[in-house]
């Protein structure tokens, strides 16, 4: 994983132009130089496209590995990793120059065209400039695994990124946005723009309910052999283990399974495993049980809700999104620490609960048929969610996670399994012991008492989300924060001064508040999704329920009543009701009068603060035209009353 950066159809006619957008491009790409850690390059061709590359080393890592990569005719910036780069070699008799997987991006191209994405298995992101046609190539893996997006320019460039920041700001960008995943752009004489390369039967087809029944055989070979794939390495490693169910059963695998691939780096006797929490939380607890049973060497880290709470302004500025902010802030800091020990890359569970129904609010799917619907609204937007948070909060660390559950042959078999066959029904034991509970196709496929991958009371282990199985002191004391934080009259104005999707609650008015401080474009709200969600749930699935349709909603598992702590929890009473809209809020104007008052702000602080200042060079937020609360001075009408951190 890295950090690539590109324009694309740049018009310079001068030789000094070239090099004032070079300049230009080394201090947009630094921006996500988190994400790259290691090595830095750019590459310029001399017509108008220039290509950055922030390096993150994990395969191939010596120099030859650096990018841009620059062959005769054709340059290219890749982020991700190709797991059957080999594969694809000798198959294709590619003449490699190095042992980078990245590589193999620009020789496919120059033998396949377009046609080649499909061929690659993994996850990636990137950029290529064919010179001899005259045309720019970019895609994005199946499920958005890797980041990006993409902007236009004013002047009719295109430009891409890892990240939002290096769009930020940037008064040459017209507008920005996800590059969707799944997706190919093309540009350049015959060009057709954005198109989708990735178009499986239970994404194409609206009224497609799968009819295969369960195989449970298939399931657990298509899980390990998506495990084992993702073992390829060249530095140190480790596997997340939360103590549920998917984080267990990824490194139950890659314990029992490490020597299938020969692609690794032989750096411990033992798998490394990783785990954060509250002191005792249950995954702290549940993990522990499954790291004894591994016999894996077992990092146990803990926080504080005051520390969680002290993270959240550089948790948002890296998520770059105000959604996910629970579950992300245990998970940065995690990283963190993993980073700190010399681990670069770890296994991670996303992906199980989306394909197979795994959250408890799936307990009220009203119909196989919606149950499907709902697995497939839920896989589909992960890149905005759940997949974007195990990439951008271990990238801010320079750290990689890979996601089995996410695998394109994992997908092909779960999400063409019957929806009956996944529906949740605890007054139903199939095998005469066990409930049908969440997602307990996966459970099965793995019951092997004689040889067992994890122990029983793990793998039978009701679902417990990770922003609350760190602690449920953490999601509370965020609430009660917010509660202080947020006044009772900046909340009632709450539609003034978000016009777009006002908050619900407290917290996401905070939230909402930290995101506007680093991202004030209209472009970057737009990136993020909208919509009330019920432990996790879509928008669409809320109406499952009439009471969760008369809620604030809470994305907490313990909102569902079939927790096992769900009694002292509380979901408000919407009020959106009772807001009068008296003329359609002007959201344009908002986000140019926010813009605004940043500028000034930032003109007053830098004739307050000279280049030796306490605040001057902040690691976290170095050239991003945007201030911090903690860095500016007091602001009044965008924030509510003036306060600092």
């Amino acid at each position: 994983m890295c950090g690539i950066f590109a324009i694309c159809g740049l018009a310079w006619d001068s030789n000094s132009c070239e090099r004032e957008w070079r300049k230009k491009v080394v201090k947009l790409s630094k921006r996500q130089r988190h994400r790259g850690p290691d090595w830095e390059s750019i590459y310029s061709d001399g017509r108008g496209n220039i290509l950055a590359h922030q390096r993150l080393a994990i395969v191939g890592v010596g120099e030859q590995g650096d990018q841009p990569f620059v062959r005769p005719g054709i340059s290219w910036i890749a982020n991700g990793e190709i797991y059957n780069h080999e594969k694809l070699t000798s198959q294709f008799f590619l003449e490699r120059e190095t042992t980078s997987d990245s590589e193999i991006v620009g020789l496919l191209y120059k033998k396949f065209g377009t046609a080649c994405i499909p061929m690659m298995d993994g996850f990636f992101a990137f950029v290529v400039v064919d010179e001899e046609q005259g045309t720019i190539f970019a895609a994005r893996d199946h499920m958005g695994l890797a980041s990006m997006y993409v902007a236009y320019g004013k002047d009719g460039s295109v430009w891409f990124s890892s990240e939002l920041k290096p769009f930020v700001g940037v008064e040459e960008i017209e507008r920005y946005e996800l590059f969707p995943p799944g997706h190919m752009y093309t540009g350049g004489p015959g060009g057709k723009g954005m198109e989708r390369w990735y178009s499986p039967k239970w994404l194409d087809e609206a009224n497609y309910v799968p009819t295969n029944p369960v195989n449970y055989d298939l399931i657990r070979k298509t899980t390990i052999d998506a495990v084992v794939k993702r073992l390829m390495t060249d530095v140190p490693f480790g596997v997340l283990l939360s103590g549920g169910l998917d984080s267990s059963l990824v490194s139950a695998i890659a314990v029992r399974h490490l020597h299938d691939n020969t692609s690794h780096l032989e750096w411990s006797e033992k798998i490394h495993s990783f785990s954060i929490g509250i002191e005792g939380a249950p995954d702290l607890i549940a993990a522990k049980k499954v790291a004894d049973h591994l016999g894996t060497v077992h990092h146990e880290f803990h926080f504080t809700p005051q520390e969680a709470l002290d993270a959240l302004p550089d948790v948002v500025y890296h998520l770059e999104s105000y959604e996910q902010v629970r579950a992300s802030v245990p998970m940065f800091l995690l990283s963190r620490k993993i980073k700190a020990l010399g681990v670069k890359m770890v296994l991670s569970g996303e992906g199980a609960d989306e394909t197979l129904g795994g959250y408890l609010y799936f307990h009220k799917a009203p119909s196989p048929q919606e149950f499907h619907k709902e697995c497939v609204r839920k896989t589909t937007r992960l890149h905005q969610w759940d997949v974007m948070r195990a990439n951008k909060t271990t990238m801010a660390w320079g750290v990689e996670a890979r996601s089995p559950f996410m695998d394109k042959e994992w997908l092909e078999v779960v999400m063409n399994i019957r929806p009956e066959d996944k529906m949740i029904d605890m007054k139903d034991c199939p095998d005469g012991v066990h409930p049908r509970m969440e997602k307990y196709l996966l459970r099965k496929a793995f019951d092997t008492p004689e040889n067992p991958y994890l122990p029983e009371s793990v793998l039978w282990r009701q679902k417990e989300q990770f922003s609350d199985g760190v602690g449920y002191d953490w999601v509370d004391s965020l609430k009660e924060y917010a509660e202080v934080e947020i006044s009772d009259a900046d909340f009632a104005a709450r539609v003034t001064r978000f016009p777009f999707n006002p908050p619900e609650t407290k917290e996401y008015y905070m939230l909402r508040t930290l995101f506007d401080e680093f991202f004030p474009d209209k472009s970057a709200l737009d990136s993020v999704p909208t919509g009330k969600s019920i432990a996790c749930s879509t928008p669409e699935a809320v109406a499952w329920d009439p009471m969760w349709m008369k809620s604030t909603g809470d994305i907490s598992g313990r909102a569902i009543d079939v927790h096992t702590f769900s009694g002292d929890f509380i979901v408000g009473e919407s009020t959106m009701d009772q807001i009068s809209f008296d003329e359609e809020p002007d959201e344009e104007e908002a986000h140019k009068s926010m813009k605004e008052e940043l500028a000034s702000s930032l003109a007053q602080l830098s004739q307050n603060n000279g280049p030796n200042s306490a605040t001057a060079g902040a690691p976290m937020v170095s050239d991003m035209p945007l201030l911090r609360r903690s860095q500016a001075p007091p602001l009044r009408g965008w924030w509510g009353k003036a306060r600092h951190d």
